[in-house]
């Protein structure tokens, strides 16, 4: 396709997104919700769907879907109920999903996101619903039967559904990523696609640019990554496109993607809304939620992603860059802010926790939580360099390991036994700066003759010296003023 058709025509994207709660038993039922147990374990007649039984609301899914609705600034119902929703489920015995169909926990709301422009563009929540997940069809294990695994039957959901304000690939893997931060944060979910605690499909559709109407909308499934959801959108919008182009018509139907061709192909006919026979769950009382019952749940909220990068960029001074990589991950913003309860180098307190940290933390293998340092160890490590007592070289290639081989010993006191408090006084320097100048009389000469370059190798044969304990400051200068006088 070239870019000037492409150029033509505007996609709309829409995204639904279902996170598996993280609660200890499933929706409806006492069930454990567990991933990875032995298939068809985690069931009871209530998840077998036996006749008699009878659900029992799983009170924790509704402070997590509160939670999820303050974060994303929507409007909580203060009376809900539930409902059936009816089509053949092989793998959901009772052949039906409980879920909210006209009254939704959480309406409106807003995930705010970058543009390509790099400016903030807030992508609508139309709502956010609680519901329970089926179980898992296994297809590739019998070769002429499909296995099925109803540990999945009942597990608790959160479906958010966005508004149709998503215009590029890039923006819906840029949403995507922002939901998968803020369940993180508010420990509701842990966002891990791969084992399907977190599934998106994606509406598609395309339009002239300037047309006020949107097209038929496409309906993609089975993608288990953000990246892959990113692939599958910029397929279909291209795929849209060319059959507009050719004179066809778009069907609305369901599609799924294919991860190792790249391309989405048909499953079915959309199904109408009718289709799904929704009616009042009559064995379920509604929930009624108060204000006090909210403002509980307020009251024991996280920092979320986004309140932490403006703090960060507006207050402290850092740079975007800086912020977002700081606040990817809820442990290393949590980690960052307890060493700038100690410490108000901010920036230096960001390099170490991007750099020295997370490096050693990649080489081994390690989550944040496993670090053996305290904040308030790196804290003291960025002071006694501020204070001149250390060079942020000796710091990084000599405390550093040495604090994490002894991490109960304070950086003070083992630059000390270690012999690596700086010399800053003149008359220490200078008896460093004679003696490499004396060694190097050639490089001095050529100092002299305006090769004014070879400070930075005098600077470095000083240090080597004085066994970096000269004060680079300090030493520079004086170094500088000593070759000037040759």
């Amino acid at each position: 396709m070239t870019p000037e058709v492409r150029s033509k025509y505007q996609a709309v994207i829409g995204l639904e997104v279902h996170a598996q709660m993280l609660t200890k038993t499933k929706a409806y039922s006492s069930d454990i919700n567990e991933f990875g147990a032995t298939p068809n374990t985690n069931v009871s007649v209530i998840t077998l769907g036996h006749p008699g039984t009878l659900p029992r609301m799983n009170k924790k899914t509704i402070e997590y879907a509160i939670r999820l609705g303050l974060a994303c600034g929507s409007d909580i119902s203060e009376r809900q109920n539930f409902d059936r929703k009816n089509y053949f489920y092989p793998d959901l015995p009772k052949g039906y999903q409980i879920t909210q169909d006209k009254t939704p926990i959480c309406k409106n709301g807003q995930i705010i996101i970058k543009d390509a422009d790099d400016n903030e563009k807030a992508i609508g929540i139309t709502r956010i619903h609680m519901e329970e997940d089926a179980g898992k069809s296994i297809h590739d294990v019998d070769v002429y039967d499909t296995l099925v695994d109803l540990n999945r039957a009942g597990v608790p959901l959160l479906e958010i559904v966005s508004e149709p304000d998503i215009r590029t690939s890039d923006e819906a893997y840029d949403y995507l990523t922002e939901v998968r931060k803020l369940v993180r944060y508010l420990d509701i979910c842990d966002g891990n696609m791969e084992e399907s605690s977190l599934r998106c499909d994606a509406n598609v559709s395309v339009m002239l640019k300037g047309a006020s109407e949107f097209g038929t909308k496409v309906e993609v499934k089975n993608m288990n990554s953000i990246r892959n959801v990113q692939k599958a959108i910029e397929f279909e919008i291209n795929r849209q496109i060319e059959a507009i182009e050719a004179g066809e018509t778009i069907a609305q139907e369901t599609r799924s993607f294919d991860a190792l061709k790249g391309i989405t192909i048909s499953m079915r006919s959309k199904e109408a809304a009718n289709d799904y026979r929704y009616f009042p769950e009559p064995d379920l009382l509604p929930i009624v939620v108060n204000q006090s019952q909210i403002e509980a749940v307020r009251s024991e909220m996280p920092p979320l992603p986004r309140e932490l990068y403006l703090k960060y960029t507006k207050e402290l001074g850092l740079s975007s860059y800086d912020a977002y990589n700081l606040t990817d991950i809820k442990e290393i913003a949590l980690y960052y802010e307890e060493i700038i309860a100690h410490c108000k180098n901010y920036k230096a307190a960001a390099n170490w926790v991007m750099g020295d940290v997370k490096s050693y933390l990649n080489h081994n293998g390690l989550e944040i939580e496993e670090f053996p340092l305290s904040p308030k160890t790196i804290a003291q490590l960025i002071a006694i360099i501020d204070e001149g007592k250390i060079s942020s070289s000796t710091a990084s290639q000599k405390i550093f390991p040495a604090l994490l081989e002894q991490p109960g010993a304070a950086p003070l006191a083992l630059a000390e036994s270690m012999n690596l408090i700086q010399e800053s006084d003149e008359d220490s320097i200078l008896t460093y700066i004679e003696e490499v100048i004396r060694q190097h009389p050639n490089e001095a000469e050529r100092y002299k003759n305006g090769e004014k370059q070879l400070a930075g190798f005098f600077m470095g044969q000083l240090m080597r010296a004085s066994g970096g304990k000269a004060d680079p400051k300090a030493a520079n200068a004086l170094m500088r003023e000593t070759l000037d006088k040759l």
